[in-house]
């Protein structure tokens, strides 16, 4: 049975994967899918693919600042990991986009990542004879955006884990954490209150925050780019931070380098802006606190 014991506040109750009515589990769609991702076919020069953001290996994120799209086009944001991102209940760093077959869209026909019109990228898989009748035997229908971006979530929604030594140790295995790691959960859940955003078992509660990271790009509003709303403003989503030993650089511009750094950030209350939380304050941790909570989010 879980242990909810040792972590106060941790609410060890794992998810069910939800699959929308007009999307429905399917293997074969996610076979489909999984293909897509990998292949640089769907940018508009045929150089990048959604896997180019998002490496398996790195947790489904990117070890880049900001990894650049056609022609070496920079964004403004880090590339986030899509493990379990089939739980969000809305997608970007702003939540504006409701679904993960929405979602597909934003990356395919934005400017600085795959360039492409949705409506193209479709003719173009239609012309290649194996995604032709990969789609047909699939769907029984050549491609069409509809089916295209529900094929891409359809894989996206299998990216499922939680196999980390946090879910061994909740789940029983009391061996499955370092005494250091133990020590930096109990400091997570307790005095460094990261659980005030990072609860449950997905490590975030989906909400939206300033971190107190600092505002080097001034004209990435955040959530107000959404709203329109002045207390929005630098504001975004609370991440996962499911794997985040292996998704460096962090916050949402990839500013911050290490776990250390990041540590270091909340203990001393964010870089001293008006626009920081009122739950970020100073942490007073001592050096070897900080090392212990290190040691907790490598092993999550």
């Amino acid at each position: 049975m879980p242990d909810e014991s040792v972590f106060e506040g941790l609410n060890t109750t794992y998810p069910v994967l939800e699959y929308p009515a007009d999307n429905p589990n399917n293997a074969a769609a996610a076979s489909l899918g999984e293909r897509l991702f990998f292949d640089p076919i769907l940018s508009v020069d045929s150089s990048i693919s959604c896997g180019s953001c998002h490496k398996p290996e790195l947790g489904f994120a990117t070890n880049d600042r900001v990894t650049p799209g056609v022609g070496g086009v920079l964004g403004k944001r880090n590339s986030p990991s899509l493990l379990n991102v089939g739980f969000q209940p809305y997608f970007m760093r702003e939540g504006g986009v409701p679904s993960l077959e929405m979602q597909v869209l934003v990356p395919l026909g934005d400017a600085t990542e795959m360039a492409h019109n949705v409506v193209d990228a479709v003719r173009r898989l239609n012309r290649n004879t194996g995604y032709r009748n990969e789609f047909l035997t699939v769907y029984g229908d050549t491609a069409s955006a509809f089916l295209l971006v529900r094929a891409l979530a359809n894989f996206e929604r299998t990216l499922v884990d939680f196999d980390a030594p946090f879910d061994h140790f909740i789940q029983g295995d009391a061996t499955a954490l370092s005494n250091e790691a133990i020590k930096g959960g109990k400091l997570f859940y307790g005095k460094a209150a990261c659980v005030q955003c990072h609860s449950g078992v997905l490590l975030t509660d989906f909400g939206f925050a300033n971190n107190g990271t600092a505002i080097v790009d001034s004209t990435d509003y955040g959530r107000e780019l959404l709203t329109n709303e002045s207390s929005d403003r630098y504001v975004f989503k609370v991440p996962s931070l499911r794997k985040v030993q292996i998704t460096a650089p962090y916050m949402h511009d990839g500013s911050v380098s290490t776990l250390a750094d990041v540590v270091e950030q909340y203990n001393t209350g964010g870089t001293n802006h008006s626009y920081t939380d009122s739950r970020i304050e100073p942490l007073g941790l001592s050096v070897s606190e900080k090392a212990q909570l290190v040691a907790f989010l490598e092993a999550l």
